[in-house]
This record gives structure tokens, C-alpha cells and sequence, in this order.
């Protein structure tokens, strides 16, 4: 591990040096990756510096250690050693965590997308708790929330929704979400009293770049159409509602949020290739998951990842066991511990697996 370190290093050393070149800084393209990549390096190098000084600090408390014959300054040397071979095992672990191979997507926005399951309108209802519940998160995070289209049912729950999320590294923090979520409570409209079971869906999607996703013209309809909605100022008297059809996938996205159909367009598009880049994923990890199942993150949407019981007051994730008795700040966007908890598991999956 050393040994690629160091070679990292000398990698970190040259990008150093080329972002403050004239000649590299001219070609801003160029410029930018490398400043990009120095910046992805950046944490790697400040644990692999601190561990290379608590290895200096080790190797010089056990080289006074040889010749000291002091009884009380041996037992301080002894002393001091442990502690740093505690704390360099501690950077080791952490060391390993920052080489593991990075997801390319975790820096990216997010397309989020959200549909009401099993359960009526009761599931509708949930899907509109959990929509509440993500931009409570972006709000407390600086992550932005876009609405880029929604239909709503008659009791104010939602058949479906999408939203782009924005912000620095917001597919890292959201990535965990993808799959079925599940819901124990009483509803509204139970007379009885009884507890209901119903599910929302929930998908997130890295947003891609052009270059990302090639998508050919010939390959797709683009449908104008008046955006549907509430009625009065909702509703739109001119077609700029879009709808992109996607022939080779079978792939339909929506927009009908903005006003403008230029606005709508771009979106729909942004939708578009975040799906399309998804169901190839999809269809490339499908071996892989049949030969070793991740247990975090497979972003399967039929995997029931998590139940949300109101009559316990808690919420549990199935992939990790962890429960968290607080519903009620979970529902108000107090997802860091999950989401951390998350994270953490599939690190330590990497590890393992590495390891093996």
C-alpha cells in the first residue's frame, strides 16, 4: 500500500507543478482536469502525510528507545510508541477507504424520481411525505431542489414525480435511496383505526452530459403538449409541455414544469439521458449482481430497502439492519445517520471484497 502510495504522490507532486504552469494554464480544457484531479488527490495526500509523520514520530521514539537507559524516559518512550502504532493502524484503515476505487458519479446532480406503489391513494400520500422529506434534506444540506414534473392525485398525494438535485456531490449522498420504500401506519382516511402496509418507489439517477450519453436523433419523438395541472394559473394555454419517446430502450420522459417549452426541453432531456445511461448500467451490472450481491446500492427498484413504522416510531433499513427510533425528525430530513451508516457498509464491502 505504501509503495502505491508513494507512487500517487509523485503523481500529486506533477499536477502541483502543471496547474501552476503558464503553458498548461493557457489550455483551460486541460487545465481544469488537472485541477479537478489534483483536487479528487487532495484528501489521499493529507492522511497519507499525516501518517508518514506519526511513521517519522514511531521510528524516532523506538531509535531512543535503543540507547536510553533512563528508566522513567524508556517507559515515555514505550508509552509514545503504542500510542502512535494505535493511531497509524487508525490512518491505515482510513488510507485504504481513500484508495478505494471512486464511483465516478459521486460528484454529479441527481435526477430524482419518485412514483406512489402498492397501497391506493394512501402510497400517493407516502410518495408526497417522502418528496417533503428529500427537499427538508436539500434545504438543511445547500442542496438545490427542481421540480421537473409532478401529477398530483385529487388528495394532494403524488402519482409521480421527478426533481433534479444540485450541489457538491450529491449523487454520493443520495445514491443509498434507489429502491422501495415501504410505509406502517394509519391512514386518514381508515376509519377503523387499523394499520395499512402501502410502498413508494424511489430511483436516483446520476445527471449526464452530453458526452456522457450519445443519443441519436433518429432514435427518438419528441410530443408537444398544454401541461396539465391544477387548474387556473397551472394550467398552460400553449404547448410547451415535452414528452421525448426513446425507441432502441422504450424509455418516456416528461416535462412540463416551466412555462417555456425551451426550459421543459432541456430538462426533458436531462431526464432522458440520465435514464438511458441507467438502463445500459443496469444492464452491464445485471451479471455482476447475479454472481455477488451487493448488499448496499444495487439501485434495484423492486429491492424493499427500508420501512418507515409511525405506530413504532421507527425507521429500519433492511441492506444494513440499523433502525432508527425517531421517525419523526427521519420525515424532516434527519437522514445524515442513515445515510452515513449506508456509506460506511459499503465501504467496508469494497474492503472485503478487495481484500479477497
Amino acid at each position: 500500500m505504501i509503495e502505491k502510495l508513494k507512487a500517487i504522490k509523485d503523481k500529486f507532486d506533477a499536477l502541483t507543478l502543471d496547474i501552476a504552469n503558464p503553458d498548461v494554464i493557457s489550455n483551460t480544457k486541460v487545465w481544469q482536469a488537472k485541477v479537478k484531479e489534483h483536487a479528487n488527490l487532495q484528501p489521499l495526500m493529507d492522511e497519507y502525510n499525516e501518517y508518514m509523520k506519526m511513521k517519522k514520530d514511531q521510528d524516532d521514539a523506538l531509535a531512543l528507545l535503543e540507547t536510553e537507559t533512563d528508566p522513567e524516559m524508556r517507559e515515555m518512550l514505550k508509552e509514545e510508541s503504542l500510542k502512535l502504532k494505535d493511531k497509524l493502524t487508525e490512518s491505515e484503515e482510513r488510507l485504504k477507504i481513500l484508495l478505494l476505487p471512486k464511483d465516478e458519479n459521486d460528484t454529479k446532480n441527481v435526477i430524482l424520481e419518485i412514483r406512489g406503489g402498492a397501497g391506493g391513494e394512501e402510497s400517493a400520500l407516502f410518495a408526497r411525505n417522502l418528496l417533503r422529506m428529500y427537499q427538508m434534506y436539500c434545504d438543511s444540506h445547500k442542496f438545490k431542489m427542481e421540480i421537473m414534473n409532478i401529477e398530483e392525485t385529487e388528495l394532494g398525494g403524488i402519482k409521480e414525480v421527478q426533481a433534479m438535485i444540485k450541489g457538491k456531490n450529491a449523487y454520493a449522498r443520495f445514491k443509498y435511496e434507489s429502491g422501495v420504500h415501504r410505509v406502517q401506519r394509519v391512514p386518514e382516511t381508515e376509519s377503523q383505526g387499523r394499520v395499512h402496509t402501502s410502498t413508494a418507489t424511489v430511483a436516483i439517477l446520476p445527471e449526464m452530459e452530453d458526452a456522457d450519453v450519445e443519443i441519436d436523433d433518429k432514435d427518438i419523438r419528441i410530443d408537444l403538449f398544454r401541461s396539465s395541472g391544477a387548474g387556473g394559473q397551472k394550467v398552460n394555454k400553449t404547448e410547451s409541455a415535452i414528452r421525448i419517446t426513446h425507441f432502441p430502450t422504450g424509455i418516456v420522459v416528461t416535462c412540463q414544469d416551466e412555462r417555456s417549452q425551451t426550459q421543459n426541453k432541456e430538462k426533458a432531456f436531462a431526464m432522458l439521458r440520465a435514464k438511458v445511461y441507467d438502463y445500459y448500467q443496469q444492464q452491464k451490472e445485471a451479471e455482476y449482481r447475479q454472481n455477488r450481491k451487493s448488499q448496499v446500492g444495487t439501485g434495484d427498484r423492486s429491492e424493499r430497502i427500508r420501512t418507515y413504522n409511525f405506530p413504532q416510531g421507527r425507521v429500519t433499513d433492511h441492506r444494513i439492519g440499523l433502525s432508527l427510533y425517531d421517525i419523526d425528525a427521519f420525515m424532516n430530513g434527519d437522514l445524515d445517520e442513515m445515510i452515513d451508516a449506508l456509506t460506511l457498509a459499503d465501504q467496508q464491502r469494497k474492503l472485503s471484497e478487495q481484500e479477497e
